[in-house]
């Protein structure tokens, strides 16, 4: 893999999984200052907290924590301030649509470095029910059992 393929993953948002069926993926970048991005190089950003929205033909996060870089002093912006979403006018008016008519949000999944450039890797979701998250428990917990029963029986092999 060429530097410019290289995925670095900084922050996963492990319970939009849990709570949400992701029907689509998209990559977004993000306009960021440079104390930003040099606070995500770090790490420090989360996004458990944060979810998209659309105002105006634009494309938003919201709720997303950005540290303030250290060494940054008085360049450094809000952590949680509003930042836009780079993509397609087409996207992002597809995605209008199908929030507003078919109930679905827009939630943050992963934010990664691609090729220098910090992206954010949104997806379509509609939210579960109480039921369909015992479900998701029920065939994760039974998935374990087989995977362990069927690795004691190599073993004993």
């Amino acid at each position: 893999m060429s530097g410019k393929d290289s995925i670095k993953l900084v922050a996963n948002n492990k319970k939009a999984y849990h709570d949400y069926f992701i029907e689509e993926k998209y990559e977004a970048g993000i306009e960021l200052f440079g104390t930003e991005v040099k606070s995500i190089r770090q790490g420090k950003c989360s996004i458990k907290e944060a979810y998209v929205t659309i105002d105006h033909g634009e494309a938003f996060v919201e709720g997303m924590n950005i540290s303030p870089y250290e060494k940054g002093n008085i360049f450094n912006r809000d952590p949680l301030r509003r930042r836009r979403l780079l993509l397609h006018k087409r996207e992002i008016n597809r995605l209008a649509g199908q929030v507003q008519m078919k109930g679905y949000t827009l939630m943050p999944l992963q934010v990664y470095f691609k090729g220098g450039r910090v992206k954010l890797e949104i997806g379509l979701a509609r939210g579960k029910k109480l039921y369909d998250k015992r479900d998701d428990l029920k065939k994760k917990a039974m998935r374990r059992e087989t995977e362990r029963e069927f690795r004691s029986d190599q073993i004993r092999f």
